[in-house]
């Protein structure tokens, strides 16, 4: 059963489809800034093709060759070793660090994306109406207002007054035929 209960509740649950609107609102948010994008590109372009084209090739393979130096000139191989577990260590820590950073970022996303889905549907408006009834006081109710609640609860009187008197006479037929069977 509880694989069953599983699946229902993976089934049911909106989170996975909040999720995805979410990310489809977002890039659409993201998609309105490539225009702003591709023209500062356009605008950066061709000081930057300058400056490619200016470098000299040697002074960067110099560059280059330099700190590839230092970076094998830094290996102890004696330190590798440890060096190594200290690494997998630290990405064990560094991975549960981004799994719970994954999960708040999933969660963000999918409450985006049931706000995005109520606007969607215009559900929004409906929520802001409902706490602006809950917010503002509840009006003085008029005289007449006030005969009417009163006329109601006495309509719902009489029908609960017919009600047992219906039971006793189930009861009264129930002790009588006890009493015809004795």
């Amino acid at each position: 059963m509880a694989i069953a209960d599983d699946l229902k509740k993976t089934l049911t649950d909106p989170t996975p489809l909040y999720f995805a609107a979410g990310t489809a609102d977002l890039a659409v948010q993201q998609a309105k800034k490539v225009p702003e994008l591709i023209e500062q590109l356009r605008a950066e372009a061709p000081a930057r093709i300058e400056a490619v084209k200016n470098t000299d090739p040697k002074a960067v393979q110099d560059a280059v060759t330099a700190k590839v130096a230092e970076v094998f000139g830094a290996i102890d191989p004696k330190k590798i070793g440890e060096t190594a577990q200290d690494l997998a260590l630290r990405g064990v820590g560094v991975a549960a660090e981004y799994a719970v950073r994954a999960k708040e970022t999933y969660d963000k996303v999918a409450e985006h994306g049931e706000q995005a889905v109520r606007a969607w549907r215009g559900e929004v408006s409906e929520e802001i109406v409902d706490i602006a009834v809950v917010v503002e006081p509840r009006p003085e109710p008029t005289p007449e207002a006030k005969a009417e609640p009163e006329s109601e609860a006495a309509a719902e009187e009489r029908p609960a007054a017919k009600k047992p008197a219906a039971r006793k006479t189930a009861a009264k037929k129930a002790a009588v035929t006890a009493d015809d069977a004795s």
